[in-house]
């Protein structure tokens, strides 16, 4: 039997894909590309924008065309939001919500034996139990995504992550930590910890757990050599954080601070919690502590309500804080969301010439960044070589710059190897061997 997977969505989506593949795999099958004919396909689907519910029944109509007869799964995010309609797309076998993903196997050989659909999707919103998912043979040797929280309390305006994933739970520590020990002893250098809203780990745990009390343990365990963690909100970053991230070894200087605006009214209207001011303070605070460090970033343009006046105001903000990398979204409105139901809804049109204008200084400001680097020697983790280009490779520095390297001398994949930037171009560098 063979199982093929789609995942749409955030890093959290990849790690619980990678987690349920071995689950099938342990009951035998064999997992293949999923533009391939197969028994089973999943598709883990995304919520955040009307685009992603989109894809997802894209994804699931082309695995039918591919497949006629085979088993359907639709789980998380879209499925958890809207279980009657996801059910309702022609041929989907199986739909799962965002804490029952791991019972995907189950389901889908019910689904087989029983002849007919099976729709399992609970109640998140009260759900603090965390979904201990667990990867034991990750296809990529060289970082590995953990998953250590889950959930969102924030209650943003415009997003529906509450409604889809619950309030926040976190992985136990103990967990945590023996689940990083085995990445270390089967060769992995880097260890990305994720969440829905990482900086909230170990609020719902008892005694004094939170995100730096996990860095600071993974921090002490051999072979590990790299640590990063997922997006973090500016307020994270106090006096007292920073200072114990100075004396951090392994912590990589590139952190992604969601910003969304740089406007305080429209950061208002959003439930933001913090103003530009703050944010731009957590950058400088950032900056002075870790000189090399990498920051970036997402922005919603066209939110309800947002005048030609306050786009303006976020695009000198981010002209001025010149952040590394700035990803734009056009504001989608999500059923169920305050913001959907806001006066001054924005025309797709005036959407599209806003996020046009943030890609472009993005692109300035992504490779101003690069080419402070130029002439620096940088140790560099090598993901793999590039396809139809051989000794040539790529891989990231410790914040988070792409780097393309030739090497004639040694399979350099997996290794972190020391390399003099050359020259940027676009969002890469170019680089030799040191």
């Amino acid at each position: 039997m063979k199982v093929a997977f789609a995942t749409l969505g955030c890093r959290v989506n990849v790690y619980e894909s990678e987690a349920i593949a071995e689950k099938f795999i342990r009951e035998g099958y064999e997992v293949v590309d999923f533009n391939e004919f197969s028994d089973v396909y999943v598709i883990n689907t995304c919520t955040v924008t009307n685009m992603g519910d989109k894809k997802s029944r894209q994804i699931i109509s082309r695995a039918r065309r591919t497949n006629p007869n085979a088993i359907i799964a639709a789980v998380g995010c879209y499925s958890q939001m809207a279980p009657k309609e996801v059910s309702e797309i022609p041929g989907v076998d199986v739909v799962l919500g965002t804490r029952n993903k791991g019972d995907v196997v189950y389901y889908v050989n019910k689904a087989k034996d029983e002849g007919k659909a099976q729709v399992h999707v609970q109640p998140v919103l009260q759900n603090k139990k965390f979904e201990d998912l667990k990867i034991e043979d990750y296809q990529d040797k060289t970082r590995a995504f953990l998953k250590i929280q889950d959930g969102c309390n924030r209650f943003c305006t415009y997003c529906t992550i509450p409604y889809a994933r619950g309030s926040v739970c976190s992985k136990d520590p103990e967990k945590v930590l023996a689940e990083v020990k085995e990445l270390a002893a089967n060769g992995f250098k880097e260890v990305i910890l994720s969440g829905i809203h990482t900086a909230s780990y170990g609020l719902d745990l008892e005694g004094n757990v939170n995100l730096i009390n996990i860095i600071e343990e993974i921090e002490k365990i051999d072979g590990i050599e790299r640590i990063r963690i997922g997006s973090i909100e500016p307020a994270f970053f106090t006096s007292e954080v920073i200072e114990k991230i100075k004396g951090f070894k392994k912590l990589c200087p590139h952190f992604h601070l969601s910003l969304q605006s740089g406007c305080d009214a429209t950061l208002k209207r959003m439930n933001r919690r913090y103003t530009a001011k703050e944010y731009e303070a957590a950058v400088n605070l950032l900056r002075e502590t870790l000189p090399d460090v990498s920051i970036s970033t997402d922005v919603i343009v066209g939110f309800p309500g947002e005048t030609e006046e306050e786009f303006n105001e976020t695009y000198e903000y981010l002209k001025k804080i010149h952040l590394t990398k700035t990803h734009v979204f056009k504001y989608s409105p999500r059923k169920g969301t305050k913001a959907a139901d806001m006066p001054n809804q924005l025309d797709g049109t005036v959407k599209d010439e806003r996020s046009k204008a943030l890609i472009e200084l993005n692109d300035i400001n992504e490779h101003a960044f690069t080419e402070k680097f130029i002439g620096r020697v940088m140790d560099v983790l090598i993901e793999k070589e590039i396809k139809d280009k051989p000794d040539y490779y790529e891989g990231y520095t410790r914040n988070y710059i792409k780097v393309i390297v030739h090497c004639m001398s040694a399979d350099i994949t997996g290794k972190i190897v020391d390399v003099e930037i050359k020259e940027a171009v676009k969002d890469y560098a170019i680089a030799n061997m040191a």
